[in-house]
C-alpha cells in the first residue's frame, strides 16, 4: 500500500515531460509551464528590450549608468533552459518528486554570460579613474625655519576583479536595481608617529648657523640657507640629506671661489719645433664629502663646525700621454696669401681659429664642416663676397673656402689621403692651378685621413696678410710627385648684352671681357722614404664661365615718310 501510495504521488505530480517544471526561475523570470522553446524564446525577447536601459552601480556617492550593450552582453538562454529542464525531468514518478521538490523550494538558475573583453577592460579603466583615491601617506613638510608633521588621509581603491563579475552580472540580469560596486578601503601605512624621530632631526639641523672651515678660514651657513638645502624624504622614514637647487648652487659657487683648475698638457710650436707645455693636477671641492660634513655638523647641537673637504682633479691629458701621441714636428705645411674687403678678411681669421689646434688621431678622418659646424652670425661670421650659384655674391661666411684650400694644400704636401674635396665654381688665379678646395655646410665638405702611426696637430697662423697651416706630427718625410695639366678653355665665355640709353645708336662698350668655361687635372703620386708608392690620386677641376658684359646703344629710330600731297578732281559733269 506505502509503495502504492507513493507511485501515485509521484505521477500526480509529474506534469507533461515537454514543460518546464512550477518553481523555477531564470534571471529572476517564472518559466514553470512553458516548454524550453517557450521559455528560450520569453527570455530573449525581455533581454533585447534591456539592451539599452542602463543598471545604474554606486560607490559611495557617486553614481553610474551602464547599458548591456556597452559591453556587448550576451546571456546564453538555452543553456540555462537546459539547466532547468534537466533539474525538473527524468522518469516520471521520479519527475513528479523533483517537481514536488521544486514547489516547496523554488530553484533559481543564472545564465552564462559572454561579453566584449575589450569593452569590459575599458568600462573598469574608466570607474576606476573616477572611483580610486589612493591613501596619501603622513609626510613632513617644511615651513620656513620649522618642520611640521602633516597627517595621512585614508582612500579607497575598486575592487578590478570582483568589480568585473558584479557588472556583467547586473547587466545580464533582468532587474535594474542599484547595484553597489565592491569598494576597498585604502589606509595609510605612515603614521604621525611614526614621523616623529625625522621631525626632530630636521628641526635641530635648522636650529642654529653652521660654520664651514678650511684650514684657519671659515664661513657661515644661516639657519635660512640651511633650511632651503634641507631635502626630506618623500616617504618621511628615509635619509634627510642637503641637496635641490639651494645646495647645488652653493657648493658650484664655493667651487668655483676655491677650486684650481687641471691643466692638460698642450703642444708649444715654433716654426718646425714643438715642445709640450706639462700637465698640471688640479684641487676641486669634492661636493659630496663636504655635503655630508655640513650635514654631520647641523645634527649636532653644539659643536656646529664642518670642513670643506678637496679631491685632486686629474688633467684630461697628461704629459705622459702627450708625448706618447709622437707629435715632434712638422709634417705638412702651406700658405695662402689674402686680401680683400675687412669682413672677407675677418672670416678668414674666425675660421681659421674654430679649425686650430685641432687633434687627429691616428686612422681618423678629419672634416671641416665637423670642425667648424655651420657658420652662423651667433659665432661671428659676417657677409663678404663669396661664389654662389657660380656667381660672385655677397654673403655670410664669405672667406671660409680661402682656409679649407690651405687646409687642402697642407695636407696634399704631406701626401695624406684626400677623401673629399670639390673644387670652386669659378676659376681662381691666385691658388695653385687645380689645387683649390670650397666647403658648404653641411653638404660640400673637405676631408683628409691621418694614415700615418701618430696623432696629427693642426694649427694655424693668421697674419695680416697670409693664412699658413701647419700639420704637425711624426715626420714622414714622403716624397710627393705633382703634374698639373694646363689650363684648358672648354668653351667661349657666354655674352650678356644691356641696352644703355646712354650710348649713341650702335655704340658698344664692353665693361667685362668675362671668362670662358675651363677645365684642368692634378696628379698627385706619393712616395715613402725607400720609394714605396703610397698614394697615386688625380683631381679634376672644372670651372664654369664668365659671362662677357657688353651695354649696347639703342637702336636708330626708323624715319617715318610723309603721304604724297593729295590734289582735289573736279567734279565730272553728267549730261542728263
Amino acid at each position: 500500500m506505502v509503495v502504492s501510495a507513493a507511485l501515485a504521488l509521484g505521477l500526480v505530480f509529474a506534469g507533461p515531460s515537454g514543460k518546464l517544471a512550477h518553481g523555477i526561475t531564470i534571471g529572476g523570470v517564472p518559466v514553470g509551464g512553458l516548454t524550453p522553446a517557450q521559455a528560450v524564446a520569453r527570455l530573449k525577447a525581455r533581454a533585447a528590450r534591456l539592451q539599452s536601459v542602463p543598471v545604474v552601480f554606486r560607490a559611495g556617492a557617486d553614481r553610474f549608468r551602464i547599458r548591456p550593450e556597452e559591453l556587448g552582453i550576451e546571456p546564453n538562454w538555452s543553456a540555462a533552459v537546459a539547466a532547468a529542464a534537466d533539474r525538473g525531468g527524468g522518469f516520471a514518478v521520479i519527475r513528479g518528486y523533483r517537481r514536488l521538490g521544486l514547489r516547496l523550494r523554488p530553484a533559481s538558475f543564472t545564465p552564462p554570460v559572454k561579453a566584449y573583453d575589450a569593452a569590459v577592460a575599458y568600462e573598469l579603466d574608466q570607474l576606476r579613474s573616477k572611483i580610486d583615491r589612493p591613501h596619501v601617506e603622513a609626510r613632513l613638510v617644511r615651513h620656513g625655519l620649522d618642520v611640521e608633521a602633516i597627517r595621512g588621509q585614508t582612500g579607497r581603491l575598486l575592487d578590478r576583479v570582483a568589480a568585473k563579475r558584479v557588472v556583467i552580472a547586473a547587466l545580464a540580469d533582468f532587474s535594474r536595481r542599484l547595484v553597489e560596486l565592491p569598494v576597498r578601503t585604502d589606509a595609510p601605512t605612515i603614521t604621525v608617529a611614526d614621523l616623529a624621530r625625522n621631525r626632530l632631526l630636521a628641526r635641530r639641523i635648522v636650529s642654529a648657523p653652521v660654520t664651514l672651515e678650511r684650514g684657519s678660514a671659515g664661513v657661515e651657513l644661516s639657519r635660512r640657507l640651511l633650511a632651503r638645502m634641507l631635502v626630506l624624504p618623500p616617504d618621511g622614514l628615509g635619509e634627510i640629506v642637503l641637496g635641490g637647487h639651494a645646495a647645488n648652487a652653493y657648493f658650484a659657487r664655493l667651487d668655483r671661489k676655491l677650486a684650481e683648475p687641471a691643466r692638460d698638457a698642450s703642444f708649444v710650436v715654433d716654426g718646425g719645433n714643438v715642445q709640450i707645455a706639462p700637465s698640471h693636477a688640479g684641487i676641486a671641492v669634492d661636493v659630496p664629502r663636504t655635503a655630508a660634513s655640513v650635514l654631520a655638523a647641523a645634527e649636532r647641537r653644539i659643536r656646529r663646525v664642518a670642513h670643506i673637504e678637496e679631491a685632486v682633479v686629474q688633467p684630461a691629458r697628461t704629459t705622459a700621454q702627450a708625448r706618447a701621441m709622437g707629435i715632434t714636428g712638422i709634417v705638412g705645411s702651406y700658405e695662402t696669401f689674402f686680401g680683400g674687403i675687412p669682413n672677407r678678411i675677418h672670416n678668414v681669421e674666425l675660421v681659421a681659429h674654430l679649425v686650430d689646434s685641432k687633434l687627429i688621431a691616428p686612422g681618423a678622418t678629419f672634416s671641416f664642416n665637423a670642425t667648424t659646424g655651420a657658420r652662423t652670425p651667433d659665432k661671428g661670421f659676417v657677409a663678404a663676397p663669396v661664389i654662389i650659384n657660380r656667381e660672385l655674391q655677397t654673403a655670410l661666411g664669405g672667406g671660409v673656402c680661402q682656409v679649407s684650400t690651405t687646409v687642402f694644400n697642407a695636407a696634399y704636401v704631406a701626401g695624406l689621403p684626400i677623401t673629399a674635396r670639390t673644387n670652386h665654381a669659378l676659376y681662381i688665379s691666385h691658388y695653385p692651378l687645380g689645387r683649390d678646395a670650397t666647403v658648404n655646410y653641411p653638404d660640400t665638405d673637405l676631408e683628409f685621413v691621418n694614415d700615418t702611426p701618430h696623432w696629427l696637430l693642426l694649427r694655424t697662423f693668421v697674419t695680416s696678410s697670409s693664412l699658413a697651416v701647419n700639420l704637425y706630427g711624426a715626420p714622414q718625410n714622403r716624397r710627393v710627385e705633382t703634374v698639373t695639366s694646363p689650363l684648358r678653355f672648354v668653351s667661349p665665355a657666354p655674352i650678356k648684352r644691356t641696352i644703355d640709353k646712354s650710348l649713341r645708336p650702335g655704340e658698344r662698350v664692353v665693361d667685362d671681357w668675362g671668362v670662358p668655361a675651363q677645365s684642368t687635372w692634378v696628379r698627385r703620386k706619393v712616395f715613402s722614404p725607400s720609394g714605396k708608392l703610397l698614394d697615386d690620386s688625380t683631381w679634376h677641376s672644372n670651372y664654369v664661365a664668365e659671362p662677357k658684359l657688353v651695354r649696347i646703344g639703342p637702336a636708330r629710330k626708323k624715319a617715318h615718310k610723309k603721304p604724297p600731297a593729295t590734289t582735289a578732281t573736279p567734279p565730272i559733269a553728267t549730261i542728263h
